[in-house]
């Protein structure tokens, strides 16, 4: 797990390569809808959702960040490491359920860094 406050704001800095408004326009499309799990009765995938909470850290003054803030920067960053690890092979990553995931966590993997 990070270490300080510092680390996590930069891990999370380095994993979510889409800016706030990249990203809400992102979650408003049928792509992004179309992949993740679903949790409950909301129909909203863990990833959308996820996805909506970064806009709103991407928007927050570093000294306003909460413990709970970090906690899902630390998240974040797990996912994206853990779900660029399974790049498919074969699949056309511009239109795979892989890149659209991503995405729903603020990392577009064709976009330069």
């Amino acid at each position: 797990m990070a270490g300080n406050d510092a680390d996590v704001r930069r891990e999370f800095g380095e994993a979510v390569n889409m800016t706030a408004t990249e990203l809400e326009k992102w979650l408003q499309t049928d792509e992004s809808q179309s992949v993740g799990q679903k949790s409950g009765g909301s129909g909203e995938s863990t990833g959308h959702e996820s996805g909506r909470r970064i806009v709103e850290l991407l928007r927050t003054k570093q000294v306003d960040l909460t413990d709970d803030d970090l906690a899902h920067m630390r998240k974040v960053h797990g996912y994206v490491q853990r779900h660029l690890a399974q790049r498919p092979a074969t699949e056309d990553v511009e239109t795979s359920r892989w890149r659209y995931s991503l995405m729903n966590w603020g990392h577009d993997p064709l976009k330069s860094s």
